[in-house]
């Protein structure tokens, strides 16, 4: 099985701070994970962009 790596971005900012591997086949939703932002400074929801 193949994995490939997903770019979380922050939802505040936009700022692209965390990588994290995927598995592609067994996902139908993009990922959310509530991380920490060296930029906002606070806990923000980050997403899985393109």
């Amino acid at each position: 099985m193949a994995q490939n790596k997903a770019a979380l971005a922050c939802s505040q900012c936009g700022s692209r701070n965390y990588s994290k591997a995927v598995n592609p086949a067994k996902r139908t939703e993009r990922l959310e994970l509530k991380k920490f932002c060296k930029y906002c400074k606070t806990q923000t929801l980050h997403r899985e962009t393109k």
